[in-house]
């Protein structure tokens, strides 16, 4: 039943607005890549590059400004395009280490200003005012980490506002009182669609604040802004977007921002096995004009909400980076060398691109319903730990031996005399399992 109305409601959108859209998504696909000024994968982005995108985005002639400064005074910017009277916030990385929509900012804004010829471009601009604040926790994005320099959650400082980045996100909101805002995070790569083991590359969330105080009419716009988007992205990650459940949390900034009279929607990128990070960057850039262009045209009003309603939850547990299945544990120091056999669960943690992001064991057992973005029958190899035993936690550093081999465990010199077939290190296969 639910995927029938999500059927129908898709068929309803398409018809209504087949000849209203001035940019189709395939066209936003191909126009960021003609079009962008980010060069660099977003977690690799630091606050000097930013720097440098925005000193570009000013030679565009666009409106640049510095607003404040940081814990650690590091600059913060505010970006500003458009004349109308709707007014659009955007804010992204108030998490140090969430960073993919600051690139996608940068980008949208030079997309603007550089095709404000178009049509539907210049409508946007009569119609809405853009200010957007990228990389709100600069010291974060420094160390790459969630939290700024005094060691707190920016988006749980709404109330207490004990961050210098908090207090200036609100005197931003309550300078320009924007209707809409957009809150730009990332989630977890391991993040799922409910009921699948799907990645949910994007997700979103209409937050609708304090039930007391909530503006159901703002509410059902943002719903039809995200359907808009849904419908949008479905032609590049069907099946990869999820749905946050909301729950009001009057700490975090998204339900503040509703609160105080500025509906919220929040956009989670995740992660999307096979594609890197500037794939995640372009989904981002598509899903922001689309928004843009049905408020401006006024075809948002077209879309049902059903599209948003019925978008499934997020889920997490059963996915994981590696998988090695029906593995034969070998503990070198044992005294009986009997094997134990079982699945081997692997995650790789967040890191820069740059950087080395350690792998370490995250399940031992048997994972039926749990799928590896990678997964290998590993049953006619001995595995033996390059480290310490395996358990959960600890680094996943392996060494495979085929078990039709003669091997004594005991040896001296073990590894000069019984070299591995395969080597697993580091996330990825030194030596790869032969084929």
């Amino acid at each position: 039943m639910q995927k029938l109305l999500l059927i129908s409601a898709m068929i309803f959108t398409f018809l209504l607005n087949f000849e209203s859209q001035a940019q189709t998504p395939q066209d936003l696909f191909e126009a960021w890549e003609k079009n962008r000024i980010s060069k660099i994968f977003p977690s690799d982005t630091r606050h000097a590059d930013l720097k440098n995108y925005l000193e570009q985005l000013k030679k565009l002639d666009i409106k640049v400004w510095e607003v404040g400064r940081s814990y650690g005074n590091r600059e913060i910017y505010q970006v500003e395009w458009g004349k109308g009277p709707l007014r659009v916030m955007m804010w992204s990385q108030m998490h140090g280490d969430e960073p993919t929509a600051t690139p996608a900012l940068m980008d949208m804004f030079a997309f603007l200003q550089k095709n404000r010829d178009k049509a539907w471009v210049k409508k946007i601009e009569e119609m809405i005012t853009i200010r957007a604040v990228p990389m709100l926790n600069p010291d974060g994005s420094e160390l790459y980490q969630r939290r700024n320099l005094q060691g707190i959650d920016i988006n749980r400082d709404a109330q207490k506002m004990q961050t210098p980045e908090a207090q200036l996100l609100k005197k931003l909101r309550d300078e320009f009182n924007p209707q809409i805002g957009f809150n730009l995070h990332n989630q977890q790569g391991l993040t799922t669609v409910s009921g699948t083991t799907n990645q949910a590359a994007i997700s979103f969330l209409v937050v609708e604040g304090n039930p007391d105080l909530s503006n159901k009419e703002g509410n059902e716009r943002n719903k039809r802004l995200s359907a808009a988007m849904i419908n949008a992205l479905q032609n590049f990650i069907r099946g990869n977007m999820g749905r946050y459940i909301d729950s009001y949390n009057p700490d975090a900034f998204g339900d503040k921002f509703s609160d105080w009279g500025t509906n919220a929607i929040l956009i989670e990128t995740g992660a999307l096995y096979g594609k890197d990070e500037m794939f995640l960057v372009r989904m981002n850039f598509i899903a922001f004009l689309t928004a843009l262009n049905v408020l401006a045209n006024g075809t948002e009003k077209n879309f049902s909400p059903i599209n948003y309603d019925i978008l499934p939850n997020n889920g997490s547990g059963n996915l994981f980076h590696f998988i090695f299945r029906r593995a034969n544990i070998v503990i070198r120091t044992a005294v009986d060398f009997l094997p134990t056999t079982t699945d081997i669960a692997v995650n790789t943690q967040r890191r820069r691109a740059s950087m080395f992001a350690p792998s370490t064991v995250a399940a031992l057992g048997t994972f039926p319903f749990a799928r590896g973005l990678e997964e290998y029958d590993v049953s006619n190899y001995y595995l033996v730990s390059r480290l310490d035993a395996i358990k959960v936690g600890v680094l996943s550093e392996f060494n495979f031996y085929r078990k039709d081999r003669q091997i004594d465990w005991k040896a001296e010199d073990f590894d000069k005399k019984f070299p591995p077939d395969a080597i697993f290190s580091g996330g990825k296969w030194i030596k790869p399992l032969p084929k």
